[in-house]
């Protein structure tokens, strides 16, 4: 699943002499949730199970999800970052995959939830942070 940079396309978009030109010569879909849950797993090395278990999703939801069977929530998603130790790129890719708002730094818990990811933070301890900040948890 190695993308070209956006920025690569865009140029490569603009410099094109029409939009079928540059649709027909790349594929633009994005992936499902399902799939890039599966990519995520194969490219880190995780067992399904054990990153089920780590977000503290319902064993048959957290199946579901990785299935394709049922979508998830912001913070679902979020716990499965968390529980796939994701970088910010992927955990805003997996977002969007669940047709969910990306982190956004001008948000308050955003931010935090920001800061957690990119110090490698356990959803736990972010789950500590937020609260500390009175803002809500991931994990009601």
């Amino acid at each position: 699943m190695k993308e070209p940079l956006t920025e690569e396309l865009l140029c490569e978009l603009l410099e094109s002499p029409s939009p079928e030109q540059f649709t027909s010569t790349h594929n633009l879909q994005a992936p499902t949730l399902s799939e890039y849950l599966q990519w995520l797993l194969a490219n880190h090395g995780l067992v399904r199970s054990k990153v089920i278990r780590e977000a503290g999703l319902n064993e048959t939801f957290g199946w579901q999800i990785f299935k394709g069977e049922r979508g998830c929530g912001r913070d679902k998603a979020l716990a499965l970052a968390f529980a796939m130790n994701l970088d910010l790129r992927e955990t805003n890719r997996l977002l969007q995959a669940a047709g969910q708002s990306t982190l956004y730094c001008k948000d308050r818990r955003d931010a935090i939830i920001i800061f957690c990811i990119e110090k490698g933070l356990t959803l736990r301890r972010a789950d500590e942070e937020l609260y500390r900040f009175g803002e809500q948890t991931i994990c009601q």
